[in-house]
């Protein structure tokens, strides 16, 4: 788990933990644009294959600048105009501005977002100087904090606890439209990811460089254990006898009353992580990620 500093892309610091790691096989769950920072979760080798089982919460501490609009809806894009913030405003207005956006509500991706248009990258797109206008979706925001209220810079600082999918830039870019003013993302950091807390992470600066002169192992940062880290399910232990078939992607039996489609943890018969596999019917258990498979 890398703490990301800003100015390196989430695939800049994969290919870091590679080179630590001595690995070709490194994923990362929770893209982070360039200037955020936080908990960005990195698996290593087949746990890769985990990172779709994980929680897709994630929680963040934002800084809005109100008083500007720009073309990517954070700071970094060029500027659409400015505005004075309304006079007065003060944290009980703020308060009322924020409540719409509490919950399951419609949000529209920024135009530069990773989001696909007709097989291209919504970015790319606008990059080349084409209009796009993404069509709004369903997120969920289940917490929405107002920290703090700097009047005189006109900045609102967040915490902001939300769904999969949801663009904190747009959540900026629209309270900036609510209080007529206009609004970007001027700092963003994600304090928990996919189950993930900034306390469990490293810095990248942790990572050491293989040392190619004096042919010393240099010490690498622990690893989460697998079983840990997908907590959140439910798990189903093998028997001995079972391990055969499990690994030939048999289904199993178990005799909890898991409701259909759940998906659950089975460990070995040693307590290792032995995969994933979904309740397929009553006390039937179909695999659907084997680790260690014959053949």
């Amino acid at each position: 788990m890398l703490d990301k500093p800003a100015g390196i892309t989430s695939h800049g610091c994969v290919a870091r933990v590679r080179r630590a790691y001595s690995l070709k096989r490194v994923g990362h769950g929770g893209t982070l644009d360039p200037a955020v920072t936080g908990v960005l979760p990195i698996a290593l080798g087949p746990a890769t294959r985990l990172l779709p089982y994980l929680p897709g919460d994630k929680t963040y501490r934002a800084i809005v600048q109100l008083g500007v609009r720009t073309t990517t809806d954070d700071l970094e894009g060029d500027c659409l105009g400015r505005m004075d913030p309304p006079s007065a405003l003060t944290n009980l207005d703020l308060e009322r501005a924020l409540e719409p956006f509490r919950g399951s509500i419609d949000q529209r991706p920024p135009a530069f977002s990773a989001v696909h248009v007709q097989g291209q990258r919504a970015y790319a797109l606008a990059r080349a100087g084409e209009a796009v206008v993404l069509p709004a979706r369903r997120v969920t925001i289940h917490r929405l904090t107002l920290l703090n209220w700097e009047a005189e810079q006109g900045r609102v600082e967040l915490e902001i606890h939300c769904s999969s999918g949801t663009y904190i830039r747009s959540l900026a870019r629209d309270l900036g439209d609510s209080l007529g003013c206009g609004a970007a993302l001027a700092q963003l950091r994600r304090t928990a990811a996919l189950g993930f807390e900034i306390s469990q992470s490293v810095p990248l600066d942790a990572l050491p460089e293989p040392s190619a002169r004096d042919g010393l192992s240099p010490a690498l940062p622990p690893l989460l254990d697998p079983l840990l880290v997908l907590g959140h399910l439910p798990q189903h232990r093998l028997r001995e006898e079972d391990g055969p078939g499990w690994r030939c992607g048999q289904a199993q039996e178990c005799s909890q009353p898991w409701p259909l489609g759940t998906v659950v943890l089975i460990a070995a018969p040693d307590g290792k992580l032995a995969g994933l596999a979904k309740v397929e019917g009553p006390g039937v258990l179909q695999p659907r990620l084997v680790l260690h498979a014959n053949g």
